[in-house]
């Protein structure tokens, strides 16, 4: 189900931003009029999109955002009137993807929308690259000490890898399992 949430203090800018998703193919729309309760509904819906104001009371657009993207990420598409270079610089380190200026043409708003998605799909997928990249690199420094000591009872290199391997197979454990079992057996 695709959830959007739209937040504006504005029941006019949210209802028509609120239609124009729902032509936009969104299953369900979620509506705040602060950020405060945007945050609470982010982590309620897990919304798949978030358009909001910047301006707004108890909680302002860009703290929301930076709560949401630590609570419940997503791709937001702040609206605002603002322009100004510091309220720009303080979305992008927020963590917005796609800006869009009031009062704004309703064709503006797919463009917005269709960045922004693309943008938060092309981050997490980096984002989990590096996490893996970092797993393995974490793994083979492990595998590698682990060598280093068996190398030190007498094995070389090959055999020590070849018996690690041999470990895993036969106790189902991972290389990396195995290595930190003869690290600590070492110690």
């Amino acid at each position: 189900m695709k959830i959007a949430l739209v937040v504006d203090d504005e029941p006019l800018i949210r209802r028509k931003v609120s239609e124009l998703l729902e032509n936009y193919g969104f299953d369900q729309i979620v509506e705040a009029e602060n950020g405060q309760e945007a945050l609470l509904l982010a982590v309620t819906h897990k919304p798949v999109l978030i358009v909001m104001d910047v301006t707004m009371p108890v909680m302002n657009g860009i703290n929301a955002a930076k709560k949401i993207g630590i609570e419940a990420p997503a791709p937001i598409v702040l609206l605002t009137g603002n322009t100004d270079a510091q309220t720009i610089a303080e979305a992008r380190d927020a963590g917005v993807m796609s800006y869009l200026v009031k009062p704004f043409r309703d064709e503006q708003l797919y463009p917005a929308v269709e960045l922004a998605m693309h943008q938060y799909m092309a981050v997490t997928s980096l984002q989990d690259q590096v996490t893996k990249l970092e797993e393995t690199l974490e793994t083979r420094k492990l595998v590698d000490k682990a060598k280093g000591v068996l190398m030190g009872t007498g094995l070389s290199e090959p055999e020590a890898y070849r018996k690690m391997q041999k470990l895993a197979m036969s106790k189902r454990k991972t290389l990396k399992q195995v290595a930190e079992a003869i690290l600590m057996m070492a110690d």
